[in-house]
């Protein structure tokens, strides 16, 4: 059978190579000159992801791929780096997490509503002040600028992911996500995958089934469908080259959401010899100015590495809207998103669809999903 995959980015190159290990002819079509689509990287000598990139080891995603050695030579959180690990918490920066955020890590066996919003739901059980950071801590994989808004299940399902009593999970991909999608992109043509790039879609093929695997918004002007919309974070990205220094590894931001991590703590690939890369973020308020926004990712950077201004080297400036992956708010779940299968051979798949995960695994899942359901449909029937 013939399978048309659109979009090159993660779930399309997930698509595209699971729809091949089902035995369809795949032909995948991407807008850019290379594959990638947001889990693309700089070229060097400053290699810095688009947005901050994560891959959980305890996750499906990085499950699926380590099982096919789609995996590039990575390097797991450095448990000598913990020393490293600071957290901002009532306009001080701290050298250990605060204790209110360990204290609600330690109450694993919650289990939380989805139809409430995790604000008023950890008010209730873990103390006003553990409420505040755990939520504000969040937006270190939420992008959203009062994650307290969101469903309670939601937040807490992602809390524990995050603060997982054993080793972090994290896998720091040697080279950035680029390796990643260069080693799909590789075996998706070595298994007879056809992958045209510079290829802009602007209708929907005819040939069926079709899996739409773009951002909700490109799905829905191609579709034509209204309803393909769903919360999503908003967020200043800034990439900083910083000649070294005395720098820690990650600040967590329990004041404003944001975060700051070096990235060359874990890989030394990313930037020049000598020379730093760091990555922070901060999500955008509503209404917010750039101008508002960016001075408050520097009073961040100013209070994490005091001397970061007379370092630089390098700097890129991102706002990243609508691509930070799915927020399920009160009294919704993975399940109510927009559906993988749109019917009439037509499939979606994404980071704000409607499958299981954080982050990037949900666009894995839905890809693979999308893949098993088009094969699937059109598979022989025995008589």
């Amino acid at each position: 059978m013939e399978l048309t995959v659109v979009g090159g980015g993660l779930a399309g190159l997930t698509a595209a190579i699971a729809g091949a290990e089902s035995g369809a002819s795949v032909t995948l079509y991407e807008a850019h000159s290379t594959p990638g689509g947001r889990a693309r990287a700089t070229d060097p000598p400053y290699v810095a992801n688009e947005g901050p990139h994560v891959l959980y080891g305890d996750g499906f995603a990085a499950q699926w791929l380590l099982e096919r050695d789609l995996v590039p030579a990575y390097r797991r959180f450095p448990l000598a780096a913990v020393p490293g690990v600071r957290m901002r918490e009532d306009g001080r920066v701290r050298s250990a997490l605060s204790p209110a955020l360990l204290g609600a890590a330690a109450r694993r066996r919650l289990r939380a509503p989805h139809d409430r919003d995790f604000g008023s739901w950890a008010r209730e059980h873990l103390g006003e002040r553990s409420a505040r950071v755990a939520a504000n801590y969040m937006g270190v994989a939420l992008f959203d600028h009062d994650p307290s808004r969101l469903s309670a299940e939601f937040v807490w399902e992602r809390f524990q992911r995050v603060l997982s009593p054993k080793r972090p999970a994290p896998l720091y991909l040697v080279g950035g996500w680029t390796a990643l999608v260069d080693r799909m992109a590789r075996r998706a043509r070595e298994m007879g995958v056809r992958v045209e790039t510079g290829a802009r879609v602007d209708a929907l093929p005819g040939d069926r089934p079709v899996i739409v695997a773009t951002s909700l918004a490109s799905a829905r002007a191609l579709l034509g469908d209204p309803s393909l919309e769903w919360e999503s974070g908003h967020a200043l990205l800034v990439d900083l080259g910083l000649r070294r220094g005395r720098d820690p590894f990650v600040v967590f931001d329990a004041d404003e959401c944001g975060f700051v991590e070096r990235y060359t703590r874990v890989d030394r690939t990313l930037a020049p010899e000598g020379e730093e890369l760091v990555q922070a973020q901060i999500p955008v308020r509503p209404g917010e100015s750039r101008t508002a926004v960016t001075d408050r990712l520097e009073r961040l950077l100013d209070m994490s590495l005091p001397d970061w201004r007379s370092r630089v080297t390098w700097r890129r400036d991102q706002v990243a809207r609508g691509r930070t992956g799915a927020l399920d708010l009160p009294g919704t779940t993975w399940r109510d998103r927009p559906a993988v299968d749109r019917g009439d051979g037509v499939y979606l798949a994404g980071d704000s669809v409607a499958a299981p995960g954080l982050l990037g695994e949900v666009s894995v899942a839905s890809a693979v999903r999308a893949a098993t359901a088009a094969v699937s449909a059109r598979a022989p029937r025995s008589v």
